[in-house]
């Protein structure tokens, strides 16, 4: 057995520190994170530590897992009722706000996304209607509208057009479909960083900036730079991953997925409880 790092014990504790914060806000209690973590540790080995890629025996998950044989052969079996579920508006409405924000009939001379009017009989293919048929012919755009409305997405304006409210989808008042995002881009965040970590692999990109010598006016100004920069980069991503999406679809190679996020995090600083190295600046 190999030594555990202390850097590393003290950097989990870090990551764990805001998912503690989490659920005890939502009520999970520590009873219930361990059979949680019991079924992911389980999970996590049996995938991806297999012996010469065998399906590996509960005798050996106990030994890599730490977690009893009876715990083993019981949560296998459960495991098909322990995967993860996706709102399904989720993966229609990131399309729909995916081709808004990026397909140029949709958008202004600014490059952002036009107002649009509710039906086809009112602006054709480029309404809401429109956009909505363009994507699936199986829902109603009423249907999509209505549950936009309900989480925030989308507003109207004066003319009764509707309007999107950011240029990602990500949901202000839908608990399950934040919750969706949350683990969606944190586990990618947190699973590229761990490639770069374990190492054995290409690196993947996982930069950030920190300063911690800032007035609230500074972390202001820093915040909205962020965010218009931040989008601007997310918008341009998003164009040319869609048309290299179009053309890949017709090649018969394997496929694979990608995440490329943005993040701004501010809070007061506290020098004697902080954790981080002091003369850490600049890009990290």
């Amino acid at each position: 057995m190999s030594t555990i790092s202390p850097a590393l014990v003290s950097a989990l504790r870090q990551v764990l520190r805001p998912l503690i914060k989490l659920m005890l806000a939502k009520g999970l209690t520590f009873t219930y994170l361990v059979e949680l973590l019991k079924g992911i540790f389980v999970e996590v080995a049996d995938n991806d530590y297999k012996i010469n890629n065998k399906p590996s025996t509960d005798s050996h998950l106990s030994l890599l897992t730490g977690i009893h044989r009876k715990d083993i052969k019981r949560l296998r079996h459960n495991s098909q009722a322990n995967s993860e579920t996706v709102p399904p508006n989720i993966s229609l409405g990131t399309r729909l706000v995916s081709i808004w924000t990026s397909d140029t009939r949709f958008l202004d001379e600014n490059k952002q996304p036009k107002p649009l009017p509710r039906f086809i009989k009112e602006g054709g293919e480029i309404s809401f209607e429109g956009l909505v048929s363009s994507v699936s012919k199986d829902i109603r755009s009423r249907v999509v509208l209505d549950e936009w409305l309900r989480i925030g997405i989308a507003h109207f304006d004066e003319q009764h057009c509707v309007c999107l409210n950011t240029s990602a989808f990500i949901p202000t008042q839908g608990f399950d479909e934040k919750a969706c995002y949350f683990g969606q881009s944190l586990h990618d965040h947190a699973a590229a960083a761990t490639s770069n970590l374990i190492g054995g692999n290409k690196p993947f990109l996982e930069r950030s900036v920190y300063y911690d010598k800032l007035t609230t006016q500074s972390i202001e100004q820093l915040a909205a730079r962020s965010e218009m920069l931040g989008m601007e980069t997310l918008v341009a991503i998003n164009k040319q991953a869609m048309e290299l999406e179009a053309g890949d679809a017709h090649q018969n190679k394997s496929k694979y997925r990608m995440r490329f996020g943005i993040y701004f995090y501010s809070e007061p600083f506290e020098a004697e409880t902080e954790m981080t190295v002091e003369n850490e600046k600049s890009f990290t």
